[in-house]
């Protein structure tokens, strides 16, 4: 095997790697991961590096017609990061009207209502843990329902309130049935900003 094979084959190898680990943002954060599968990782990091630079040289030396299979490879990581981005972008999504966020020790929620109907909670938390539930709501007055739920478990009801005097969504509600309005540790979600 000559050296111009083993080149490409490990540009693709290490342009592979480093796709797979992107698209692990989507299963709970790239960081997570990292920690997780370092040993893996960080030498497909590394490989990427020196493929990318050699790539450059190389296309700087002999131009793209006599490096076209390490030029398309690295180009696909390129148009494959420019796709993410572009699609999780704003760009494509219905106008926010209304977000909030709750913190508790740990993770990190941050509710977005859009004008469409749809929504979204995104969960951050430690050590870089990400993660996104899609959902749909409706308003009835001040109140928020949701008709498909962005989350898996019960922390967040189905039905909000949203009170614009005390900047707040809140979740609970007392014995009676009746919203609890008064702001406490984790029973509420703070306006981040009103689009309205």
């Amino acid at each position: 095997m000559s050296k111009k094979q083993t080149f490409q084959i490990l540009s693709i190898i290490s342009v592979i790697g480093i796709i797979c680990w992107n698209i692990t943002d989507y299963f709970g954060g790239m960081f997570i991961y990292l920690l997780q599968y370092w040993f893996i990782i960080i030498p497909i990091v590394i490989l990427y590096l020196i493929t990318f630079i050699g790539t450059i040289i190389k296309l700087s030396k002999s131009g793209i017609k006599a490096n076209k299979l390490i030029f398309g490879i690295h180009l696909i990581f390129i148009i494959f990061v420019f796709t993410t981005k572009l699609i999780e972008s704003e760009l494509f999504k219905s106008k926010i009207v209304l977000s909030g966020t709750l913190k508790d020790d740990l993770f990190y929620y941050t509710l977005i209502f859009r004008k469409d109907g749809t929504c979204e909670n995104n969960v951050n938390g430690f050590l870089g843990f990400e993660d996104k539930y899609d959902g749909k709501y409706k308003m009835a007055g001040d109140t928020i329902i949701f008709t498909v739920k962005p989350y898996e478990n019960d922390f967040i009801p189905d039905t909000l309130l949203l009170d614009k005097k005390q900047n707040a969504i809140f979740l609970n509600k007392n014995k009676d049935g009746e919203f609890s309005t008064e702001k406490k540790w984790l029973n509420h979600f703070e306006l981040k900003k009103n689009y309205r």
